[in-house]
């Protein structure tokens, strides 16, 4: 299906925001796009792209979340021949792919520490250096980054470097949600509805039942415009008589009283029922608050550790660590990497 690149509505909200990209368009520095699942980041990133000069280099556009976290810096960076298992040739990383034009990394506050460390590096020098690598290459991009998240508050809670977020919001175009963007219901359900009506060689479009038109407005939309477009194009298809207005509408397409009912939760091992005498646990012994504190924390990291064979990532995401926060603990409990 031709890809949908257009900027539909009339809210204040939402042209406010697309009149801020087109200005920050001209300048070659890094934007962040923020907003909720289905608000057009991508579009927004498209329309940096476009009307920047870097019009007629390539765009290249990478999901930080679609990768598993141990393939993500091959990935952005690209590796040599051999560098790790499974790299059977030199291949180059999207920063490569994206010189003298664009690179939009969607998702960006799922990248881990050490990628995000990487990050900082090339917008900070210019310079990417394979994996396997010795010596850096220069390239020229421009980034674009997406996220849903609140970044600062991943910052302050140790998820995100914070000198990375300062680096890339030089400019922030926060999106609105849908619901926020007053008088655009009908005007993207009409667009959306003529769309499908025209696809499935409809002879007219009849346009939406009043009462149809008011469920669209009343509900909520979490998933913004995509949703919306999901919605109009499913009560298109289904409805069987083009000469009248649409009068149904389904939000919900799982809705279905032959529904699977949610699978059960495995029951947990029966437990041995308490005994009525207080059993001892070696609390009375403790003279040294802290330094119990401080061994019963160096067991736990250790049998971590061992429980990961020593993979130090591994080890951070099973303990709900971070991996700076779990080098760290390492280093104060003078813990070996194995």
């Amino acid at each position: 299906m031709e890809k949908n690149t257009q900027f539909v509505g009339q809210s204040l909200a939402f042209l406010d925001a697309v009149e801020q990209a087109g200005r920050a368009a001209e300048l070659n520095r890094p934007i962040l796009v923020i907003g909720e699942r289905g608000t057009g980041k991508e579009l927004i990133a498209e329309r940096l792209h476009r009307l920047s000069p870097r019009w007629d280099g390539p765009l290249i556009i990478m999901n930080c979340a679609a990768l598993p976290e141990t393939l993500i810096e091959a990935e952005l960076f690209g590796h040599e021949q051999g560098a790790f298992t499974g790299a059977a040739r030199t291949r180059a990383g999207r920063f490569e792919e994206a010189d003298g034009g664009t690179l939009f990394l969607d998702e960006l506050g799922t990248l881990s520490m050490a990628a995000q460390e990487r990050l900082l590096r090339v917008i900070e020098y210019g310079e990417v250096t394979r994996i396997g690598a010795s010596k850096p290459l220069t390239v020229d991009v421009r980034i674009v980054a997406a996220t849903n998240e609140d970044l600062p508050a991943a910052a302050d809670a140790g998820r995100f470097r914070p000198d990375l977020l300062d680096r890339l919001s030089f400019e922030v175009i926060t999106l609105p949600p849908l619901r926020g963007r007053e008088g655009d219901v009908p005007v993207l359900a009409d667009h959306f509805g003529r769309r499908m009506a025209a696809e499935i060689a409809w002879p007219q479009w009849p346009g939406f039942s009043a009462a149809c038109m008011a469920e669209l407005e009343a509900h909520d939309w979490p998933g913004n415009v995509r949703e919306l477009r999901n919605v109009v194009e499913r009560a298109v298809y289904r409805w069987n008589d083009p000469a009248r207005p649409i009068a149904a509408i389904v939000f919900d397409p799982f809705a279905s009283p032959w529904k699977p009912k949610p699978l059960m939760p495995a029951r947990a091992p029966a437990e041995t029922a308490p005994s009525a005498a207080p059993v001892a646990n070696g609390h009375d012994a403790i003279t040294d608050l802290k330094y119990a504190v401080d061994a019963h924390e160096a067991a736990i990291v250790r049998a971590a550790l061992e429980r990961y064979r020593y993979n130090q990532r591994a080890t951070a995401k099973g303990l709900g660590l971070t991996y700076d926060q779990l080098r760290h603990c390492m280093k104060k409990h003078g813990l070996s990497a194995g």
